[in-house]
């Protein structure tokens, strides 16, 4: 039962922060271009990178901080679906280059994110 608990305290936090973040971005950057989602699969891919790197190649610590970190709080802090549904809204506006823009840079940054976490992990 108690690693059902990590799971849910750790979604509850991502999704608080991913509300949070989300709307504090969108309110300064507008919604011409998904802002937020950006930022957050960005930021989300940095934290697991370097989490899961740090837990695996330095530290010990106990199952309970991946299940609460990695699948709770970045489980619920990402968002692929919302990632998909606003490249296809920007492909049904008529927004091609935006949509592709869209995909091209958050697969790229997402992957760069990933690799910094790790390098950064390991370098601790």
């Amino acid at each position: 039962m108690i690693q059902y608990l990590m799971v849910g305290i750790g979604g509850f936090l991502g999704a608080i922060s991913r509300y949070a973040i989300d709307g504090w971005i969108s309110r300064r950057m507008g919604a011409l271009f998904p802002y937020g989602t950006f930022v957050i699969n960005i930021s989300g891919s940095f934290i697991l990178g370097l989490f899961a790197t740090t837990i695996t190649e330095r530290f010990i610590v106990h199952p309970h901080w991946r299940l609460l970190v990695a699948i709770g709080f970045v489980g619920a802090y990402t968002t692929f679906s919302t990632f998909e549904y606003e490249t296809h809204k920007l492909i049904e506006e008529g927004s091609f280059a935006l949509a592709l823009f869209n995909v091209l840079l958050s697969v790229a940054v997402g992957l760069a994110a990933v690799r910094l976490g790790i390098v950064l992990a390991r370098k601790i």
